[in-house]
């Protein structure tokens, strides 16, 4: 099982001698991030010095919970997407213990890591943000494509600070509508919360979340307990703080996407023309501090 990168510029790693990729090719740097079932470390392909992050994944973690097809989805969903907001899976390879994704490496890290370092965003910041996302997902949903899981923690930056979606895990590709619950908690649209069926537009409730975190600080459902976030998600008990001072124009667009009803969310082609928008983002969808 091994895919080779693709040529762009500049050229990620490719090889034409042997026919499978494997841990020799590459110099391992530092470790990035660790999760359940292994690590992401930098790391630079030994003939064309292309640095790229190598997710390291252990066969035993992957065998003991039993996410073989989970696995197999996330790998064939990103490695079929082109887009500058969303991060390029190059290819994998495997040995008895292992299985290596190559990926695009994100220079900036998480997005999780400078919302902790600035409590909260400038609207310029955030607006950009949220049209890169915005765009990204419309990409996402033309080719069938739900992620159902957009976080800080699987939002990257790169060198320009760049925004790119980076993990794949809960995504699936289907044009009929799901049950399965999944995402992050606080992140969950009420449908996931009352297990009725869902559809793309579980990702546009997922903006408007981030949206009044990029601004606030905080999601807009936290709360002391799982049963109390699920009770104020599925009840949309929205509040303001009126410390930061953030524009009514940011809350409109917030309050249109929280919106129970999937139906009358706003849509990702109206998030991208909404004023807010309009007046604050950079289109270029680069932001450096």
């Amino acid at each position: 099982m091994a895919t080779r990168p693709e040529p762009q510029d500049p050229q990620p790693p490719a090889k034409t001698s042997t026919p499978q990729w494997s841990l020799d090719n590459f110099e391992i740097g530092k470790p990035l991030g660790r999760g359940k079932f292994g690590r992401v470390y930098v790391a630079r392909e030994v003939k064309s010095k292309y640095v790229v992050a190598l997710k390291v994944l252990h066969k035993k973690q992957i065998n003991k919970y039993r996410i073989h097809h989970q696995l197999k989805r996330e790998m064939e969903i990103q490695t079929s997407l082109r887009h500058p907001n969303i991060l390029r899976l190059y290819g994998w390879f495997h040995d008895d213990e292992r299985i290596v994704l190559i990926l695009e490496y994100a220079h900036g890290g998480e997005l999780y890591g400078l919302l902790r370092e600035k409590s909260h965003l400038p609207e310029k910041q955030a607006a950009t943000y949220i049209l890169s996302l915005a765009q990204a997902l419309a990409y996402c949903h033309e080719k069938h494509v739900i992620h159902r899981d957009i976080k800080p923690e699987n939002l990257l930056l790169d060198h320009e600070g760049r925004l790119k979606i980076a993990d794949f895990g809960w995504s699936v590709q289907s044009s009929s509508k799901r049950r399965t619950m999944c995402g992050t908690l606080d992140y969950l649209a009420p449908e996931m919360v009352e297990n009725r069926a869902h559809d793309y537009a579980v990702d546009n409730w997922t903006l408007g979340v981030l949206c009044y975190e990029f601004l606030y600080s905080t999601p807009p459902f936290e709360a002391e307990s799982q049963r109390d976030t699920f009770k104020r998600i599925t009840n949309i008990d929205l509040n303001f703080p009126s410390t930061p001072q953030v524009s009514a124009e940011a809350k409109h667009l917030i309050s249109q996407l929280l919106v129970k009803e999937s139906s009358k969310r706003l849509s990702l082609q109206k998030i991208m023309e909404h004023p807010w928008i309009v007046k604050n983002a950079d289109p270029s969808g680069i932001w450096n501090n």
